[in-house]
């Protein structure tokens, strides 16, 4: 066993799954080789989530998991990279005794240095929050493929008060415009599709004056032939300058993530959000009005401290009008260290687990009802593979980010356009005609 080979397990948003892609461009710099078979590893690295209970759980059981490994090979190095690494330090350490390395989301310049120190039976913690680090210079590790993740800033301002993130990642800080632009370029030699950028709040974006618009665009003017998508937008900073980028380029996909949480202007209060659902409301109009078949999709928490079933049915009400095509819905995890642990959690459990329930189910009706109108028409799908039910069909997303599945066809290959007739749907599926492969400028 190669005592620089390297195991990582991505869990949570895809900010981890790029942070894992700079993670192992960092050690690869330093020697290490990257393998996907944790037996012939002994660096497994856990690349965490904090944003809710169940995900930091996922965790603890795994390393439960671990202890096999550990037993196998007492030199293997265990480590837990991410935001529970900055939130759960302590514990990590003194109750999973397995764990031997701790590191937080601004120390990963550092950790070939703490598995070192791991090897040598020490402890390698690194968890200090930083105000500058964006790993500006360091190039991410990418197999080849049409999908890539780039992160454009790290951390985050806005001190929602039922998210840790501020606390995990710290405060807002962006990379330069010049090296996101360099870098889709590379991604673009390599014949990468596909780019999503990334950021807990792309609308602050800000280098040196530059703002996230003046970057989308910079990026879609140097990858003619890519799609470019993005994620997260916050309300508050959602401009028209940003809504008309989208619309002036081709491969800016005409699809935005707008979390509203709750349709209640008394819980978005409380929660910190700095916006009313009348200017939220607002902004998808003006979207609407500007981007011609722009799609949305959003997060929403079910159960918040103090939500009646007044402010619940606000929720649902907000749904019904916007009409999304998707959403993320949760019901509420109160996160030690917000201000929302300090509220009182007094949405009993099965309350919390009925409106969540009411909220996918109204969901799905509507997703359902979108994907039935556009039977009959044709949508233009970046092929990404062969589905994952039958080998004779491949499957992709459309511009709007929905999936499609369609006959495979010899001349047809993952990474090439093609057009289909949609001619059946589900609330998640498009079901598409035979292929007619396309060019994209």
């Amino acid at each position: 066993m190669n005592k620089n080979s390297v195991y990582i397990e991505t869990y949570g948003c895809q900010m981890n799954f790029a942070d894992s892609e700079l993670v192992m461009g960092i050690l690869k710099n330093k020697g290490f080789e990257v393998t996907r078979n944790i037996d012939d590893a002994n660096v497994i690295l856990l690349n965490t989530c904090s944003v809710r209970d169940n995900a930091e759980q996922k965790i603890f059981h795994r390393l439960d998991h671990l202890k096999r490994i550990k037993r196998e090979n007492p030199q293997a190095v265990i480590g837990i990279l991410g935001c529970m690494a900055e939130r759960l330090r302590k514990r990590l350490i003194e109750e999973k005794k397995i764990v031997d390395v701790v590191v937080g989301p601004d120390e990963y310049r550092r950790l070939p240095e703490y598995i070192d120190h791991a090897f040598g039976g020490e402890k390698g913690i690194g968890v200090k929050l930083s105000r500058t680090e964006t790993y500006d210079d360091i190039i991410p590790y990418r197999e080849d493929g049409i999908s890539a993740w780039i992160s454009v800033m790290r951390g985050c301002d806005k001190f929602c008060t039922f998210c840790v993130v501020p606390f995990t990642r710290g405060r807002e800080r962006s990379r330069s415009l010049d090296s996101i632009v360099n870098e889709i370029k590379s991604l673009s030699e390599r014949n990468f599709k596909e780019v999503t950028l990334l950021g807990q709040n792309v609308n602050s974006y800000n280098d040196e004056g530059r703002d996230f618009a003046d970057l989308l665009g910079a990026c879609a003017n140097a990858a003619p032939d890519m799609r470019i998508r993005f994620t997260t937008s916050h309300p508050q900073d959602l401009s028209d300058k940003l809504l008309y980028t989208i619309a002036e380029h081709d491969n800016i996909c005409n699809y935005i993530h707008l979390p509203v949480q709750s349709g209640s202007n008394r819980i978005l209060e409380l929660m910190n959000r700095t916006y009313t659902i009348e200017h939220y409301l607002n902004l998808i109009e003006r979207a609407r009005n500007i981007i011609p078949g722009v799609s949305f999709s959003t997060d929403i928490i079910a159960g918040f401290p103090t939500e009646t079933e007044e402010d619940h049915r606000m929720t649902l009400e907000v749904m019904k009008e916007v009409k999304y095509d998707g959403a993320y819905m949760f019901k509420y995890s109160p996160r030690e260290g917000t201000k929302a642990y300090s509220m009182k959690d007094d949405v009993p459990e099965e309350i919390k687990i009925r409106r969540l329930n009411e909220i996918i189910d109204l969901q799905q009706q509507i997703s359902y009802e979108i994907n039935q109108s556009l039977i009959g028409k044709e949508e233009v799908v970046l092929v990404e593979g062969v589905s994952k039910k039958s080998d004779e069909f491949l499957s992709g997303r459309t511009d709007t980010n929905k999936v499609a599945v369609f006959p495979k066809r010899d001349d047809i290959k993952v990474g090439d356009y093609v057009k289909i007739e949609i001619t059946r749907a589900t609330s998640a599926t498009l079901f598409g005609a035979s292929p007619v492969p396309v060019e994209v400028d």
